[in-house]
């Protein structure tokens, strides 16, 4: 039986793509048209996993999301790491110069919106996914209008690519963690990070403190993020995400984090794919 994944968007999107990469080209997927309709689907059982971008090397981090995998108690069982090359495309026999809209996610043309600075005669418009455009451009036969998209969607909806790799910094990559409703079952040999949520007391040098922890028990933090708690205004939690060739080093410094923050959790523990 096919496992069911959500993913943001539909096919031909970059959730597609890693769902493709992750578990193989024998999928269902659950296609969600945002992030919250994602997370449902996880709650609702429709889906075993889902796909979520969660931080991008031009556009940083996607700090909603961090308070959705929180605020719903989702677990962390993976991650990929994605090279994402945007092409413009729009249906056959048009130009650049034809086009006078171009619609895509708000982080696809964040990514590119140094591109467009050369056609200024191109409006910008936010839309639910990437590859959701494409696929309306080729049924509703709408000229004069382009997507921002992958290859795999402009050979699903037969569009012709305008201008290829269009993102700003060619090495554009999207981190994507793999999420569950259960508690995932990764053994030991298996794990070598681990994404943590912390909140300290308001306090000179907590903060500090607490990363000297981490480094005098051999983690090597590679990544940070405050989001405001908003039950406590001018209060934060903070998420980390650290990795170690030891496990024995993850749980010493986890029972000492224990003691010495006000609230723990741990999102997730996995497999390190950014060396893979």
């Amino acid at each position: 039986m096919k496992q069911t994944i959500a993913i943001q968007g539909i096919q031909g999107s970059n959730h597609h793509k890693v769902a493709q990469a992750y578990f193989g080209n024998e999928v269902q997927l659950d296609e969600c048209l945002s992030f919250d309709a994602l997370i449902a689907s996880l709650l609702q059982e429709k889906s075993e996993y889902a796909i979520m971008a969660i931080e991008n090397t031009i556009a940083g981090s996607i700090i909603p999301n961090y308070a959705l995998i929180d605020a719903n108690n989702i677990h962390i069982n993976g991650e990929f790491y994605l090279n994402i090359q945007h092409q413009l495309m729009a249906l056959p026999n048009q130009t650049i110069q034809d086009i006078n809209e171009v619609c895509s996610h708000p982080m696809a043309l964040l990514q590119c919106k140094e591109f467009f600075k050369q056609y200024p005669h191109i409006k910008l418009v936010e839309d639910v996914d990437t590859a959701a455009v494409a696929q309306r451009i080729q049924e509703q036969k709408r000229t004069g209008i382009a997507a921002i998209a992958t290859k795999m969607a402009a050979e699903l909806f037969e569009l012709e690519i305008l201008s290829g790799e269009i993102q700003t910094i060619k090495t554009n990559m999207t981190r994507f963690v793999i999420l569950q409703k259960q508690q995932p079952k990764n053994g030991i040999d298996q794990i070598d990070k681990a994404s943590l949520r912390f909140e300290l007391d308001h306090k000179r040098g907590s903060l500090a403190t607490v990363l000297n922890v981490m480094s005098d028990c051999k983690l090597n933090l590679t990544k940070i993020q405050s989001l405001p708690i908003i039950e406590t205004p001018w209060k934060y939690a903070f998420f980390v995400d650290v990795t170690f060739e030891n496990y024995e080093d993850y749980t010493k410094a986890i029972s000492v984090l224990e003691i010495m923050t006000t609230s723990l959790k741990i999102l997730g523990t996995y497999k390190n794919r950014r060396n893979a």
